[in-house]
């Protein structure tokens, strides 16, 4: 029986990319391998929003060409945005590859496999976990100065509802217990559709389908979230309240540098308005320091924004300049690489004491959790708010509400003991 492998690194589309992509090759037979030296097939499902990214993908072609030289008989294929980029400089850089293929494109990889596979595309079927992601919007029209995505990814192309929910119910039928509808701006979703659905709609629709738990979305864009999206968050029982709101900066110049589209006060009176609507909400964010011109007082706004508002979590990087963004155009990159670092060190920083702070709050209080796996010997799962616990219990709880009372915190996790179940 032959085996494949895929890597996959980079954002909640490639994750989704590659669930897909491994539900069709489990339809032609294949099965998983969890090394690659284990299989016949290797997919690497490529990240090109930061140069680190592609650091990482290009260190793992080479690394695979020694395995390649020893079993030639492999097929080694990339995929991802990296092959939208550049895919001629690859294929000359690393002739050992065997396929190049774009994204949402796999069927060019299928029908060249053994199996004689026609090449159809249909929906993904049958994954093996407790959660699903679920693209339902491809591409993105805001052209922010410093991302790479809208070059790599295209505009944006909504999926049609009826295939969605189609979609959703078939991984609910599965046992899926809980979906994560993904687009790089999922709040712009369906304004490209004969009568305009919106998310809003999606999710009121998604939140009537039998056996589906959980509802969550990623990634919303500040200056897109209405006040209907809010309102429906906070009336459907399914949908989860976590939000991920990137602010990107704390700062009114290096925001209008960014060009996201609003102001550092448009984006609080945002955060006010949630908070007020959904109790409880927990909230994400993402930052980046350093940024062309970005000065002291400015970083230290952004650094405020963060004391201040006290998101759950906060993902933080370092500006690096992607080739054909406008930033890297026109805005030279002449914040030094050890500010830069120091900036990065200080938002880990406050945030790692903020996360605990806001954790520690758990403790003692019994919480929902959908039981995603075992790990080192305990189960995992989620919270509603997507924070992940781990509790000791007999018997299989694989995708059951577990209520889990709260006995240790720390910034990235909880710790407790089964209260009840369902």
């Amino acid at each position: 029986m032959k085996r494949f492998h895929i890597w996959t690194i980079g954002c909640q589309m490639n994750k989704a990319d590659s669930e897909a992509l491994g539900a069709a090759l489990q339809r032609l037979g294949y099965v998983p391998a969890e090394r690659a030296e284990e299989a016949d097939i290797i997919v690497l499902n490529s990240c090109a929003v930061r140069q680190s990214a592609e650091d990482k993908v290009r260190n793992k072609l080479a690394n695979l060409k020694a395995l390649k030289r020893r079993r030639p008989e492999i097929t080694l294929a990339l995929t991802g945005c990296m092959v939208n980029s550049h895919e001629e400089a690859l294929r000359a850089a690393f002739p050992h590859v065997d396929f190049f293929f774009r994204p949402q494109r796999f069927d060019d990889l299928l029908r060249r496999l053994p199996s004689g596979n026609d090449g159809e595309n249909g929906l993904p079927v049958l994954p093996k976990g407790i959660t699903a992601f679920v693209p339902i919007i491809h591409g993105c029209n805001n052209f922010c100065s410093y991302c790479i995505v809208p070059y790599r990814r295209g505009r944006e192309k909504s999926r049609p509802m009826p295939e969605i929910l189609c979609e959703v119910e078939r991984l609910a039928a599965a046992g899926v217990r809980e979906v994560t509808f993904v687009g790089q701006n999922v709040d712009s979703y369906g304004h490209d559709l004969p009568g305009k659905p919106d998310l809003a709609d999606l999710l009121r629709e998604a939140n009537r389908i039998e056996g589906l738990l959980r509802i969550r979305f990623l990634t919303s864009h500040p200056k897109d979230m209405s006040p209907k999206l809010i309102e429906t968050i906070a009336s459907l029982d399914k949908v989860c309240e976590h939000i991920s709101l990137p602010a990107q900066s704390g700062d009114n110049e290096i925001l209008k540098a960014m060009r996201r589209g609003y102001t550092i006060e448009q984006y609080r009176d945002l955060i006010a308005r949630i908070r007020a609507a959904i109790p409880g909400v927990a909230l994400s964010n993402d930052i980046i320091v350093g940024f062309p011109g970005e000065t002291r007082e400015q970083f230290n706004r952004t650094y405020a924004l963060l004391e201040e508002e006290r998101f759950d979590t906060v993902h933080v990087a370092a500006y690096s300049p992607r080739p054909g963004t406008i930033a890297a155009r026109k805005l030279p990159d002449n914040v030094p690489p050890e500010e830069k670092q120091s900036r990065l060190e200080r938002v880990e920083s406050l945030q790692e004491r903020i996360s605990a702070e806001k954790n520690a709050a758990f403790v003692g209080k019994v919480v929902e959790v959908l039981v995603e796996g075992r790990r080192s010997g305990k189960w995992h799962g989620r919270t509603r708010t997507d924070k992940p616990v781990f509790f000791e219990s007999g018997g299989n709880r694989l995708g059951q509400l577990a209520q889990i009372k709260i006995e240790r915190a720390g910034a990235w996790s909880l710790q407790g003991v089964l209260a009840a179940d369902r």
